[in-house]
């Protein structure tokens, strides 16, 4: 089950002046299964978006990123899932186009100023026909309140949704900031089997919009990895409708700047970790934290040669303290290392310094730490003031069974 994410029904999911939701079933893939949602963005909405760096990236991805690079004016995401259109060639993209076009149609804006995401089996044709006749009753359904229905809606393998909000003041305005996210498996930099999307009613330059989306996605859905496996398709957007009435952030310099940047980088934080604590049969969320480094990349290195090592997540699953299996995978990361100058925790307790195991360690004190369902590990590397997390999540049986039964 998942490893403490909190119910929808435990959240206060805000509505984002200019953002409405709507969904429908096309039955892509489970008959009856609402697998379609439609966002509506009022007029003068920012959109900017980063996307995975797969080389057979889906169709919409492609289609994405060239309506993006052509115009900031976006009006409408459409969301499928059930099929990823990844791996379908030119008749994938024409497909992907063709609901681009419908759905512009229907809404009375270009077809260029909507954006596609699909998610889903790999290498199996767009079922274009079903997610367009289901548009119209999408379309029927739009509410800015949509945003709980729009993250069940979204889901592939997860077993829950995802979404979080929060509203913070800026310039004397009341700012709204909402957001979802799907992922559970196929997870992993840059960035993951997964979608997120984050709306907020704040006015922001698009210049800004964009970087500020770019050193958040760095901080959060490029710091997780489930599986190790990087995804064709997915995708993080962020929103600005600037219908909060705040003076327009229009620099890092203005005022405003930090506090906006503090709430983006918390929504998607918690949005991809709630990926991490879903992931495909797991039972432990993991915090690697990576300490005392000369440069943020090394310090990245060294999490994830921790956090992609199935030795490692699978000790964790079984609470077994094989912590050999860590002083493995740092000495084994791209980072040259003095390993006599590093210490290695296990939660609050100190496993290895100068080389080896230290002195004070009992078996005991790792049992204790690995009972429990969240389970840090921090590497002080000795080396210098910069530090990077990474989240992961054991491997359990349910992983294997998962992912073997797929496709049926």
């Amino acid at each position: 089950m998942p490893v403490n994410v909190p119910s929808l029904e435990s959240l206060t999911l805000h509505p984002v002046a200019g953002v409405e939701l709507g969904i429908a079933s096309a039955g892509i893939k489970k008959p009856g299964r609402r697998d379609v949602l439609v966002m509506r963005l009022a007029e003068g909405t920012r959109v900017a978006g980063v996307f995975t760096r797969n080389k057979f990236c889906a169709a919409p991805v492609r289609i994405c990123q060239m309506h993006l690079a052509d115009r900031a004016d976006m009006r409408a995401l459409v969301v499928n899932t059930g099929n990823a259109n990844a791996g379908t060639g030119l008749d994938g993209h024409e497909r992907a186009k063709s609901v681009c076009f419908a759905l512009a149609e229907l809404l009375g804006v270009a077809p260029a100023q909507v954006l596609p995401f699909s998610t889903g089996v790999i290498l199996e044709p767009l079922p274009a026909d079903k997610i367009i006749g289901a548009l119209p009753a999408a379309i029927g359904d739009l509410k800015p309140a949509n945003w709980a229905d729009a993250a069940n809606a979204i889901m592939t393998t997860d077993i829950v949704p995802k979404a979080a909000s929060k509203q913070i003041v800026l310039g004397g305005k009341t700012v709204t900031l909402t957001g979802i996210s799907k992922g559970s498996g196929m997870i992993h930099p840059n960035m993951a089997t997964m979608l997120g999307y984050l709306a907020t009613d704040a006015a922001v330059a698009q210049p800004v919009l964009e970087s500020l989306l770019r050193w958040a996605t760095d901080r959060s859905f490029n710091c997780i990895t489930v599986d190790g496996d990087m995804s064709t398709n997915d995708s993080y957007i962020l929103m600005a409708t600037g219908q909060a009435g705040n003076a327009e952030i229009d620099s890092e310099n203005h005022a405003d700047f930090a506090a906006l940047r503090d709430a983006v980088l918390e929504i998607s934080q918690q949005l991809a970790q709630y990926i991490v604590r879903d992931g495909e049969g797991a039972t432990k969320f993991i915090t690697i934290n990576v300490e005392g480094g000369k440069t943020w990349d090394e310090c990245k290195d060294v999490g994830y040669a921790i956090a992609r090592s199935p030795l490692i997540k699978t000790a964790m699953f079984a609470s077994d303290p094989n912590l050999g299996r860590i002083l493995a995978a740092i000495g084994y990361s791209p980072v040259e290392l003095d390993v006599d100058t590093l210490e290695v925790w296990l939660g609050d307790v100190l496993v290895a310094e100068k080389g080896g195991r230290a002195a004070s360690y009992t078996e005991e004190q790792g049992q204790r730490v690995m009972n429990e369902p969240e389970i840090a590990v921090t590497v002080k590397l000795n080396r210098g003031d910069v530090a990077a997390t990474v989240w992961t999540c054991d491997f359990s049986y349910d992983y294997v069974k998962i992912n073997a039964d797929y496709r049926s």
